[in-house]
């Protein structure tokens, strides 16, 4: 703060947003704090293509924006929003918890021990023993610390196209050059390997000096990418062959998002380490955790001594706990497992069959409510030519271009992935209802439809933009 702006009595400055003035800003405003105040190059991308929308009420899978159009959220937090927007057991958890400390450190949490007792009873095997954060990328660090604490060993184990994070920790273990390259050196001792494949992994083991392997079950930022039948397994077998620990990172994929409880479930895999964040909170507050055995727990952390080596302020804090278990609840009592795997078998059979009409559509893959859609590349020199400077942002950016008429012409929030911007991932809330994923299977039909090839899709994306610059407010 500015010392002209400081209070030279208890009023509040006139620069200064109280919370009501804060929520009756117009989406012009919020344009321009963010434009100011945050990441002025992010609001300028986000808003080529009109994806700068003020939201202003959410529940389950709609959302509606500050003129009052409704939308279907298919983007669903990047898997954060398994339950949908503002579930009502979630907030009656927090309601319930409201004069509780939320903060206490010189204490035992009576609801973050209950949520660890409920993780350790759903997730596979032996997990026993939790530390919770605050997000998925915090679980990671902490799961990396907890396997060099334990093994004495220092090599980490990663793959190409991977995605665990940008913190520092997470970064170095994250498979794409353009989120690393920035802040190298990161942490030394880290390699990549090819994702699915057991010789390149088994290679890389051989000299038992890998402290971990830190693998997603299906690379949620590299593109919706399942690995090989049986890969999990194999690659767990082989981790144990040589000491090393096995990482799962579940923070996209659990909870029901892929149709069983984790996705490592579908293998029968059972991780020394599973990392977990995102839905965990209901969509609503913030927690990350990981999840190990007693016997690594113990070789870390099993002593006084080194009890408080790794800590966070935050974490499992009453009102997040109350959430996550609320959420574990709610999972169960609606049987949402059940109808990820219906709704998503029903889903990627109808979108296969709109790849099967339309070339443009690449493929279709995923698991459950996990769903990558990809989009082919143009092929010669005529797009080239004829859309000079703009065809850079079009040929690598093709699922933005979709994602942009799915949100403008028909009210549907969607996303590229960050590792494979031709990929639009759809991961609506495991609520979704079969009608709404009628409505975006028409949507698509109709964008394929009307834009056979892709110079048509690059023309209308390059129209929106062309609007969203000359928009005046």
């Amino acid at each position: 703060m500015k010392q002209d702006t400081l209070p030279q009595n208890n009023s509040i400055p006139d620069n200064i947003y109280t919370l009501d003035q804060a929520l009756a800003m117009g989406r012009k405003d919020v344009i321009e704090a963010h434009k100011n105040y945050i990441n002025s190059s992010l609001t300028k991308l986000l808003g080529l293509l009109n994806f700068d929308l003020q939201y202003v009420k959410a529940q389950n899978v709609t959302v509606w924006d500050s003129e009052g159009r409704k939308y279907l959220d298919f983007l669903g937090g990047y898997g954060a929003l398994n339950l949908g927007h503002n579930h009502p057991s979630v907030i009656n958890a927090l309601s319930k918890v409201e004069t509780m400390p939320n903060i206490l450190q010189a204490s035992l949490g009576s609801l973050a021990g209950a949520l660890a007792a409920n993780l350790a009873q759903i997730t596979p095997g032996k997990l026993q023993r939790c530390f919770f954060a605050n997000s998925g990328a915090e679980a990671v660090e902490g799961a990396l610390k907890l396997a060099r604490a334990a093994t004495g060993r220092k090599k980490i184990l990663y793959c190409h196209g991977s995605f665990h994070g940008k913190t520092f920790g997470a970064l170095s273990v994250t498979g794409r050059e353009k989120y690393q390259k920035p802040f190298q050196p990161l942490l030394t001792d880290t390699t990549a390997v090819p994702f699915g494949d057991l010789d390149a992994l088994a290679d890389a083991l051989k000299n038992g000096e890998a402290a971990a392997f830190i693998v997603e079950p299906i690379q949620g930022e590299g593109g919706i990418i399942l690995p090989p039948e049986g890969y999990l397994r194999e690659a767990r077998e082989l981790c144990r062959r040589h000491g090393t620990l096995f990482i799962a990172d579940e923070v996209q994929t659990g909870m029901g998002r892929t149709g069983a409880m984790f996705a490592c479930d579908h293998e029968g895999v059972e991780p020394d380490i599973m990392c977990l964040a995102k839905s965990l909170g209901g969509g609503i507050m913030p927690i990350g955790a990981y999840i190990t055995t007693d016997k690594i727990w113990q070789k870390a952390y099993g002593s006084m001594e080194k009890a408080t080596l790794h800590t966070s302020t935050f974490g499992g804090n009453t009102r997040a706990a109350a959430a996550a278990l609320a959420t574990i609840e709610t999972i169960y009592r609606e049987d949402l497992v059940k109808q990820a795997k219906q709704k998503g078998d029903y889903f990627i059979n109808k979108l296969n069959k709109l790849k099967d009409k339309y070339p443009l559509l690449a493929d279709v893959r995923g698991r459950g409510l996990m769903i990558g859609i990809e989009f082919n590349q143009p092929s010669g020199g005529k797009f080239k030519a004829t859309m000079g400077v703009l065809n850079k942002l079009s040929k690598e950016y093709m699922g933005s271009l979709v994602a942009g008429e799915l949100l403008n012409k028909y009210g549907i929030i969607t996303a590229y992935t960050l590792n494979n911007p031709n990929v639009i991932r759809l991961e609506p809330p495991l609520t979704v209802e079969y009608h709404q994923l009628d409505f975006v299977l028409e949507a698509l039909d109709k964008i394929l439809d009307s834009h056979k090839g892709f110079f048509s899709m690059a023309a209308s994306g390059v129209k929106t933009i062309f609007k969203s610059i000359t928009r005046k407010d």
